[in-house]
């Protein structure tokens, strides 16, 4: 078992601070989702949150046991590519869902499908 007062005090600082620093990330991004008003406005928020909030903790985490261990430990390497591939994967999903229902239903203040639009604009 490891001992955590057995941390240099630089690394428990900067460990500290990762910390604080992603739980602030994720909470902004928790606040994002009660605060914004429509449901494409909230998709952005927590996934950005998330993303930003887990690669400090997780950097956090993998410091913290590299040098209490004396060797490299990588393990959050793969929660985190296991993140970064399925929440925006996720984001579109869902998006793609509330907009195929949202145009499917006729409800106001969607965006309509326009591909001569789209094309046009890059033409110019």
């Amino acid at each position: 078992m490891n001992d955590l007062s057995a941390l240099p005090l630089w690394a428990a600082i900067l460990i500290a601070l990762l910390l604080v620093a992603g739980s602030t990330l994720t909470l902004l991004g928790a606040v994002g989702l009660l605060r914004l008003r429509s449901f494409y406005e909230r998709l952005h928020a927590p996934t950005l949150g998330t993303s930003g909030g887990v690669l400090l903790v997780l950097i956090a985490s993998m410091l913290c046991f590299t040098v209490l261990q004396q060797r490299l430990v990588v393990h959050e390497v793969l929660i985190f590519i296991f993140i970064t591939l399925t929440t925006p994967v996720t984001l579109m999903l869902l998006g793609r869902a509330a907009l195929y229902r949202d145009r499917t239903e006729g409800n106001d203040g969607v965006p309509a499908f326009e591909p001569e639009e789209i094309v046009s604009e890059a033409d110019q």
